[in-house]
């Protein structure tokens, strides 16, 4: 009987990794898939991202933000240690659709920095938590299941549990960031009415690969628990 229940788990687990696999590709595609569309789609105000970032940036008062450029597809981000926003070498010498948008949503961080914005000062706190906490989490659970201590195996879940809390509190930064990098594109007339509907259908498939990367991280964490329960069950 216990063995059968276990079976079921372990089959149930692997059901959510697939789901997991799958929700995490979906999404990933699909921002792929209109990045690639909207940088081949040049704005008529021909402004690359540099000049988009500069002009907001300075529209807000972070004149002493610099925009660098740096290597790789998609890896722009704001380093709010060092105030600086960090462009693709496309993004920040591109005209299209997709370097305004992603310029736009980098900037809005730094103006989320400037203004003090709590879940983006609570994700700051949480980094070196959540690095150590994912680290040990399955190191701990592997030994509480080969030990056969289950209670050490759900403190070893209680601690990835700190990756889902992390993202999660993730989801309002980057929405945040995606509404004022809109807000500032509109406000400060960079582009077109046409464009500016290309910047919000790239940034809300941007929005979306946040939202798998949390559905992802829960099936993962069901898994785990299916697992140390089905462990627990044989040990009897």
């Amino acid at each position: 009987m216990y063995g059968y229940g276990y079976d079921y788990s372990y089959m149930i687990g692997y059901g959510f990794v697939i789901l997991a696999f799958i929700i995490t590709m979906g999404a990933q595609l699909l921002v792929k898939g209109r990045y690639s569309k909207y940088k081949k789609i040049n704005c008529e105000e021909d402004i690359s991202g540099y000049e988009v970032a500069r002009k907001i940036l300075d529209a807000n008062g972070l004149g002493t933000v610099d925009i660098v450029e740096t290597q790789g597809e998609l890896t722009d981000h704001y380093d709010p240690s060092r105030k600086v926003v960090r462009l693709s070498s496309d993004i920040y010498h591109g005209t299209s659709i997709a370097s305004v948008a992603v310029s736009a949503h980098e900037c809005g961080h730094a103006i989320q920095d400037k203004e003090g914005y709590t879940f983006l000062r609570i994700r700051s706190a949480l980094v070196p938590t959540v690095n150590l906490c994912s680290k040990l989490g399955y190191i701990v659970i592997f030994i509480g299941l080969a030990a056969g201590f289950f209670n050490l195996a759900m403190f070893g879940l209680i601690l990835l549990g700190a990756i889902l809390l992390f993202q999660l509190v993730t989801l309002p930064v980057e929405f945040d960031a995606s509404k004022r990098g809109k807000e500032q594109i509109r406000k400060l007339n960079l582009v077109s009415s046409s464009s500016q509907d290309g910047v919000k259908s790239m940034l809300t498939a941007a929005a979306l690969t946040y939202v798998a990367a949390v559905a992802s991280t829960l099936l993962n964490l069901l898994r785990l628990l299916l697992m140390i329960l089905g462990g627990r069950r044989n040990r009897r």
